[in-house]
């Protein structure tokens, strides 16, 4: 079933924008949908980080907790993009969200234990990872279908601050309950807004089917997805251009804790305020790239940003003044999602509808999955030279690439031309 249930009356200046997205009656659905669902992952994220350091003490437990988190998006992405390209997805999105209520239930139950056992404990936050990496790509791949091509932008920007205010929910609604009923009673509450997700996905009318050509086996449908990427030029430097500005740059997200305590002499509470002002700069720069600067080509937006990316980033490693640090890192968050925006909607603008699904899982390899591998193997040379020529050394590469990233050509300077199949 299809139709966008748009207003036919939309302003033509609004178009592209958030406002023009939130017009169309199925793509809202779906979103606050997804809202609901990532308001209880980081609640349940943030628990699950303190639990691991009250049953361990350990640095290497939390480490592996959070890897189980979301280092399956490095390994299943690509699988899961090749599953939205080949079957239907409303029954995909359904399947995974109600598979992953189970999965959060039982981790609920485990919880329960005076001493749970942290084996299952982490073979169920991989278990729930596996199923976000598969999921993703299929929710990723349906925004067409829900807004059209012409308010892709501003769907793209929704989603993307819809990710990073429920950074700032998450965490604060998980502490209160986690105080209230301990991390069971938060495992529960995620639970139950996967069922906000499925009743958004189940009901709405939109066009769910594969694109895909269903006779191919899903691994020539893996194979076409990383051929369509390599063949086009637009594609390869949308994908290289995140998977590096990920695997190099983004280390200071999962190293802040470090940075409040030891550069900044900070506590606990104003940690959570840095990473809350980080938040809150990167929904803000998301909701801008699908408003106030909706007009600038996306090429020219993701080098501004990437630049100021670059010097923010430097002024956060460098700084021991919390007032600079809060305002440094507001900024680096906000320069980061404007990237992270402009060149989504570049790469959708792009691909193909029958490899939309593998080439979004292509992104969100690159993306989400590069981002906890670069922590992991960050650690070590922190430990050796410091966190703030590491931290440098991110921002180095984010300013090389704010030089170099460019279309590749003329014909694609924002990426609306559709890839060859």
């Amino acid at each position: 079933m299809s139709g966008s249930g748009v207003d036919p009356g939309t302003p033509v200046e609004t178009r592209g924008t958030v406002t023009a997205a939130l017009r169309h009656q199925p793509f809202r659905r779906v979103w606050i949908g997804q809202l609901a669902s990532n308001v209880g992952t980081w609640m349940q994220n943030i628990v699950l980080g303190i639990l691991a350091y009250e049953l361990t003490g350990a640095a290497w437990f939390i480490g592996l907790v959070a890897f189980a988190q979301l280092g399956p998006m490095l390994l299943f992405s690509p699988v899961g993009g090749a599953i939205a390209d080949r079957f239907d997805r409303r029954v995909v999105l359904v399947s995974i969200a109600l598979s992953q209520l189970v999965l959060s239930l039982a981790l609920a139950v485990v919880a329960l234990d005076e001493s749970p056992n942290k084996f299952l404990i982490v073979v169920l936050v991989a278990a729930i990872g596996t199923g976000a990496a598969i999921y993703a790509p299929s929710i990723s791949a349906m925004l067409p279908s829900l807004v059209g091509r012409r308010d892709l932008q501003g769907a793209v920007a929704l989603n993307s601050a819809a990710m990073n205010g429920s950074r700032v929910a998450g965490p604060l609604l998980g502490g209160a309950f986690a105080a209230l009923g301990g991390p069971s009673l938060v495992f529960a509450i995620n639970a139950a807004t996967y069922l906000v997700a499925v009743w958004a996905v189940a009901t709405v009318r939109a066009d769910f089917s594969p694109k895909g050509i269903r006779g191919d086996s899903p691994l020539q449908q893996l194979r076409d997805g990383f051929h369509t990427a390599a063949k086009d030029p637009v594609l390869t430097r949308v994908l290289v251009t995140i998977s590096v500005y990920s695997f190099c740059s983004l280390v200071f997200i999962y190293q802040m804790p470090l940075v409040a305590e030891q550069r900044l002499r900070i506590d606990e509470i104003g940690y959570t305020a840095l990473f809350a002002t980080f938040a809150v700069g990167a929904a803000l720069g998301a909701l801008a790239t699908g408003s106030l600067l909706v007009d600038i080509s996306r090429w020219t937006l993701t080098r501004a940003a990437l630049g100021t990316f670059a010097v923010a980033l430097a002024a956060f490693a460098t700084t021991t003044s919390p007032p600079v640090a809060f305002v440094a890192v507001f900024v680096t968050g906000a320069s980061y999602f404007i990237v992270v925006t402009a060149l989504s909607t570049i790469l959708q603008l792009r691909v193909d509808d029958r490899v939309r699904g593998r080439v979004m899982g292509l992104w969100m390899m690159g993306w989400a999955g590069l981002v906890p591998l670069g922590g992991l193997l960050a650690g070590p040379t922190i430990d050796a030279v410091g966190i703030v020529w590491v931290l440098l050394f991110g921002a180095l590469v984010a300013g090389v690439l704010a030089l170099t990233v460019r279309a590749p050509g003329p014909d694609a300077a924002d990426g609306d031309a559709i890839a060859p199949a």
